[in-house]
């Protein structure tokens, strides 16, 4: 989720990503099209796998995100289709400060769940509103991985096709067209041959 939001478990994270090489002619592109730059954040995430379950097998995820002195727990579910990364998404803010994050982890790690591997990012965020929802469009620079575009739409359940049309519509119009499926934990994971159980 590119913007730390919360919302009830009956909402969505629609979102596709594609790779880039360059953000210069997105962002023209982005300006033109009316979106407009929100903010520019840096993301470490400890992602974690569960006592009960390979994660990587269910296509599940479970991170604590650091975002300055901010701090999130999130569960990912599955992806629901094929074309997209949608998926349920719950984030939960924990209470500020490294201290808090170290000991939301600690907790994990007394409950089975294991450390996978940290994700760090530098995300520019910005914001579009068009057919009555607002995107979100991250220019992520990930470390040991590369540049990627991801763009999302938090919808109702019953709103995924329209959403993710809409979403293929705009990336199709700003010249996205390297899609990327796999999570930016699974690239990395796969760079680097790593098992995540």
């Amino acid at each position: 989720m590119c913007s730390g939001v919360l919302w009830a478990n009956s909402m969505l994270e629609v979102e596709i990503k594609f790779r880039v090489t360059d953000f210069a002619d997105l962002e023209t592109r982005l300006i033109e099209r009316g979106a407009h730059h929100s903010r520019s954040v840096e993301e470490i995430d400890q992602y974690f796998n569960a006592p009960d379950r390979d994660f990587a097998k269910t296509d599940e995820a479970l991170r604590v995100r650091r975002i300055g002195s901010e701090n999130f727990v999130t569960y990912k579910g599955a992806k629901v289709d094929v074309l997209s990364k949608s998926r349920t998404e719950i984030e939960v803010p924990l209470q500020r400060g490294q201290p808090s994050a170290d000991a939301f982890i600690a907790l994990l790690a007394h409950l089975g769940y294991r450390p996978v591997r940290v994700v760090s990012k530098l995300r520019r965020i910005y914001e579009l509103e068009e057919e009555e929802f607002m995107i979100e469009v991250c220019l992520d620079e990930i470390q040991s991985l590369g540049k990627f575009a991801e763009l999302e739409i938090v919808a109702p359940e019953g709103q995924l096709e329209v959403a993710r049309s809409l979403l293929l519509r705009i990336a199709k119009d700003l010249g996205l067209t390297q899609s990327e499926r796999k999570s930016y934990l699974e690239l990395l994971l796969a760079a680097q041959g790593d098992n995540p159980a």
